[in-house]
């Protein structure tokens, strides 16, 4: 026992537990050992299951297939024509959609169609009242019954993988009637998708109608509106964005002349200042005209000035020849002053000529300026009536586009509503099935089997776990006390006493297992031999004065003288176990009324004495509790090498434990299978609250043919050879 573990803890470990590795052979013994367990559970499982299956209604199956696509045939051009009521895609929204369908099929909707297309409110034997004889009772119960409810909960939607078949499973008790229903069924949910197709359509054909009567209204007021606003900004005949565009170019053209004018009269001004600068200079005579580029530049004016020059130099060389009336030079003059007159006039009308340019590009700056403006104040007029002419506008066309896009789903819906197709179809009918699936008496047979096993198995372990006796060595060590050896159950022949068993069959495995205890306990104090041995047990009927005879048996057999004293007072057995007479006994001697010679009584037993329990006193224990008992023990221990006392139990009465505060040392007698731990416990620490030296136990009455007590005990019963007929006990 490990040192951390008190002996109440390990006492608690489970038996099977002896050793850290599961062990397989320890079960199988333990269900050899508990057979008869594992069979009543085996066959009252069985008979139950049996019995069950055979009380339970016959249930035939039936099974209609039907294909469910994620649209109708396509009858109509997807691209012309749309579908008011889309029923699924492919995807991860067409999974949701097959969900969706699955819950449709068993909603009480659909079942609600069954029962009224088979009239099954009327059908008695589907209500279960056909047996009812009282025709009121049975209306009653008629009108309160629930058929969809009761048909709805016999479908069972099986979709088949990776494909868009869906399996229409019914169970029923009639054949005929789970065939119909699963039929039934299909065509109530295909007629399900239609009405609720038409349901939708007539819905939305409704709701479009309404808008579109709405929507013709407002059409043809927004229409009038724009009208009128077009009629009033005088653009009727050209759409607004064309005039407010040719605005615009105008605009353009005339800013593009006006910043051209602005740049000819910026130019023609300063021409117009340096002529009036250089006629300022000329008219106070320090000025020269020549340098006007309007005069330089000119043709005329250079022809008239070289001809004038070129007469003024005629008229020198005339004067140099000619008096001045010579008429030669008068008429050289009078060229020379008219070439000066024309001269002089075609200057001036090249200055006013430059005059002029710049007055006409003043004024075409100005009426430029004036068109511009006017020009911009009609763009800002535009602008105004932008933003009016423009909601106008997208009310009208957006009223126009509802229009048409509602008056084409009308169309559509028309076109969809007597189109009767749905996107179910039923791939395989139901038939009646001749074989049902329920029960499944094989089936159920063979669970049955194996729930007995395991039942029986496991109601075998649980006894066994349960069972808290001792039952074998490892058990007894694990409470912290010596083993000392086992006591085989004896066998006994005709006429043959139990008790003796061990001096009448010296070879026998009952004899040989005394000799061992013998040993055993001999070995324990080498030095200092144990002379006094109490034999006591936990509780009665253990066989504590069997083992008292049949341990005091062998040490006589090994030439100890040996006395054997029954101290049990409350039932003494010694005296019938060796046909003594029990006039006197301990109690005599205890007293000091009997003679010790006289009281110590041949057994027939070579070396072996006894001294009965003689007369019964009223308070035994304390007559073992007093003086003249243990002077009485002092004076036997000269006489005899050994003193073996059987006592009464230790959870009876205190009586063992007094005897056991004056002997050498206490055995535990133990009973194999029914000594518990606890009383064992109990017992040992009784013994030990009064220093009391315990020696050991003993493991008695131990059925050899028992699978339980392991390979070493059976092969030692094997090895002699001998028969279990009986049993002895005290």
């Amino acid at each position: 026992m490990p040192a951390s573990q008190s002996p109440d803890e390990t006492a608690a470990q489970p038996l099977a537990a002896a050793g850290d590795t599961l062990d397989l052979r320890q079960y199988w013994t333990i269900l050899l050992r508990r057979r008869w367990i594992v069979v009543a559970a085996f066959a009252l499982v069985v008979i139950a299951t049996f019995a069950y299956t055979l009380r339970q209604p016959k249930i035939y199956r039936a099974v209609a297939t039907i294909i469910i696509e994620l649209g109708p045939p396509k009858v109509l051009d997807t691209a012309q024509v749309q579908e008011i009521l889309e029923t699924g895609s492919a995807g991860w929204w067409g999974r949701d959609y097959y969900e969706t369908q699955y819950k449709v099929l068993t909603s009480r909707a659909v079942a609600a169609r069954v029962a009224e297309r088979l009239n099954l409110a009327n059908d008695l034997k589907f209500l279960g009242l056909d047996k009812i004889d009282d025709a009121a009772l049975r209306e009653r119960r008629r009108q309160a019954a629930d058929p969809a409810g009761m048909v709805q909960g016999k479908l069972k939607v099986e979709p088949v993988k990776d494909s868009r078949v869906v399996r229409l499973a019914v169970e029923d008790t009639d054949p005929e009637l789970a065939a119909t229903l699963a039929n039934a069924f299909a065509e109530a949910y295909i007629a399900e998708t239609l009405a609720v197709k038409n349901v939708t359509t007539a819905s939305a054909s409704e709701w479009l109608e309404q808008q579109i009567a709405d929507l013709e209204g407002k059409l043809e007021k927004s229409g009038k509106e724009l009208f009128e606003f077009k009629k009033k900004n005088d653009i009727v005949s050209t759409t607004w964005e064309d005039r407010q565009s040719m605005v615009s170019q105008r605009l353009t053209a005339i800013n593009d002349a006006l910043s051209k004018a602005r740049v000819q009269r910026a130019q023609l001004q300063a021409r117009s200042e340096a002529i009036d600068q250089v006629l300022r200079s000329f008219q106070a005579g320090d000025g020269d005209l020549e340098s006007l580029p309007a005069i330089s530049s000119s043709a005329a004016i250079q022809s008239l000035k070289q001809k004038y020059f070129e007469t003024r130099t005629d008229c020198a060389d005339l004067k140099i020849k000619y008096l001045d009336q010579h008429p030669r030079l008068q008429v050289c003059e009078e060229k020379l002053k008219l070439a000066r007159t024309n001269l002089q006039h075609e200057i001036k009308t090249a200055l006013l000529a430059a005059q002029r340019e710049y007055q006409e590009v003043r004024q075409t700056e100005k009426n430029l300026v004036a068109l511009y403006n006017e020009t911009k104040d009609e763009a800002f007029g535009f602008n105004r009536h932008e933003q009016e002419y423009h909601e106008l506008k997208r009310a009208y066309d957006n009223n126009q586009r509802l229009y048409d896009m509602l008056l084409k789903r009308l169309k559509d819906a028309g076109l969809a509503g007597m189109l009767q197709m749905s996107n179910v179809r039923i791939l395989d009918r139901a038939r009646p099935s001749l074989s049902p699936v329920r029960p499944k008496v094989q089936q159920n047979i063979l669970a049955g089997i194996l729930l007995g096993l395991l039942a029986g198995i496991g109601l075998a372990i649980v006894v066994e776990y349960l069972d808290n006796t001792i039952r074998g060595q490892e058990h007894v060590e694990r409470l912290g006390l010596p083993f000392l050896g086992i006591i085989p159950r004896v066998p006994l022949k005709d006429g043959q006493a139990a008790h003796l068993v061990v001096h009448e069959q010296p070879k026998s495995t009952v004899a040989e297992c005394c000799r061992t205890i013998r040993t055993n306990l001999l070995f324990m104090s080498p030095d200092h031999p144990i002379r006094t041995i109490l034999v006591t047990s936990a509780a009665p009927k253990e066989g504590k004065t069997t083992t008292s005879i049949d341990l005091a048996i062998a040490m006589a057999d090994s030439g100890n003288r040996v006395l054997l004293i029954d101290a049990d007072m409350r039932r003494p057995r010694i005296h019938k176990a060796f046909e003594l007479p029990n006039g006197a006994g301990l109690s005599s001697l205890i007293l000091g009324e009997g003679n010790m010679e006289d009281t110590i009584l041949s057994t027939g037993v070579p070396n072996l004495s006894a001294v009965t329990c003689g007369p019964i006193p009223p308070s035994p224990s304390e007559l073992l509790h007093s003086a003249g008992f243990t002077a009485l023990l002092g004076r036997l221990s000269q006489q005899f090498d050994r003193i073996i006392i059987d006592s009464p139990p230790v959870a009876a009465v205190s009586d063992a434990l007094i005897i056991a505060t004056q002997v050498d040392g206490a055995v535990l007698v133990v009973k194999a299978g029914k000594t518990t731990r606890e009383a064992v416990q109990r017992a040992a620490r009784s013994l030990g609250d009064v220093k009391a030296r315990i020696l050991g136990a003993i493991l008695n009455d131990i059925d050899m043919q028992d699978s339980r007590y392991g390979g070493y005990y059976y092969a030692y019963g094997q090895y002699y050879g001998e028969k279990r007929e009986g049993a002895a006990s005290s």
